[in-house]
């Protein structure tokens, strides 16, 4: 990637945005209903809020159909990954659920140089599996909420998935039309869950009567952590390679574990080995912009030495 007068810029929005991002599990185990029911009232309402937004701005939504099916398709993805995301955090902790989202980077490490032609970086492999290292000691130390952690190994695998995708969505379309029809997708593939769940999951119980609190948290958990985080993190991403977005945000445990530990208090506190295997994970965060910088010089020292 070469380097660009506003790529620290780029690299410190996509740390707020991760930091927005840490909020989303803790808003998930404050709402009383359902992993499943948050995701369908996040969907809608994030789905409705982007639709009035668009239509304020006088956007034409038509953008085609072929490409109209693929968006609504991520959205399915995205659906299934913030299901398992939500329930992690409810069958363990807010902690481990969010330590499980750090293996993103290693699926994406493997999946971008797949789908773009791009060689695989040595590097980018060898910082995933520092992440992973680290995910490793926190399942050895935490292993009674094992379930918990590999609910969000999966949910890290599908947004690592989307987050490719959205690359090249990104690089075609406006971000906020990117998020609505894959808002779009996400309400509907709750939808069409909704039958199933109810018969083999809840024993024909759907939770769909939020407390005015879980409104309140749904509201936030809609507009601020999803229509607009998630857009930005779109635009970000013509600029940024899906494995740098993906990296950082490994942050979002050691960002969600702070605020977690601030408001659940003992609730979220955790073994020694738990926080040096997020350590871990932070190291790896922080290396990529340092290695990615020397890299671009010496390409350029290269460069100017061939000339």
């Amino acid at each position: 990637m070469e380097s660009k007068p506003n790529q620290w810029k780029d690299y410190l929005m996509l740390h707020f945005i991760v930091l927005i991002w840490g909020v989303t599990a803790i808003l998930g185990k404050l709402i009383t209903i359902p992993a499943v029911e948050v995701v369908f009232y996040r969907t809608l309402v994030a789905a409705l809020g982007l639709g009035v937004l668009l239509l304020t701005r006088k956007r034409n939504f038509s953008i085609g159909i072929e490409e109209i099916l693929k968006l609504v398709g991520t959205g399915f993805l995205i659906a299934a990954h913030w299901i398992l995301f939500f329930a992690a955090a409810r069958v363990s902790s807010v902690s481990v659920c969010l330590a499980g989202m750090a293996t993103c980077s290693l699926w994406t490490s493997i999946l971008e140089p797949l789908t773009s032609n791009k060689k695989i970086q040595l590097f980018e492999v060898l910082l995933s599996f520092l992440a992973i290292a680290g995910i490793v000691i926190i399942f050895r130390v935490e292993f009674d909420q094992k379930l918990g952690l590999l609910m969000a190994i999966g949910s890290a695998a599908l947004a690592a998935i989307f987050s490719v995708l959205n690359v090249g969505f990104a690089k075609r379309q406006n971000p906020y039309m990117v998020t609505f029809y894959e808002m779009i997708g996400a309400f509907l593939s709750v939808t069409l869950f909704l039958p199933i769940y109810a018969k083999y999951f809840t024993g024909g119980v759907i939770e769909l009567v939020p407390s005015n609190m879980d409104w309140a948290y749904l509201f936030i958990l809609s507009i601020f952590c999803t229509v607009y985080a998630y857009s930005v993190s779109v635009e970000l991403m013509k600029r940024l390679k899906a494995f740098v977005v993906n990296l950082t945000v490994n942050l979002e445990p050691v960002y969600g574990i702070i605020m977690a530990l601030i408001i659940f208090g003992e609730e979220e506190e955790m073994s020694g080995g738990f926080y040096w295997g997020g350590a871990l994970i932070l190291v790896s965060v922080l290396l990529y912009p340092i290695i990615n910088k020397v890299i671009s010089w010496r390409k350029t020292a290269r460069v100017s030495v061939k000339v």
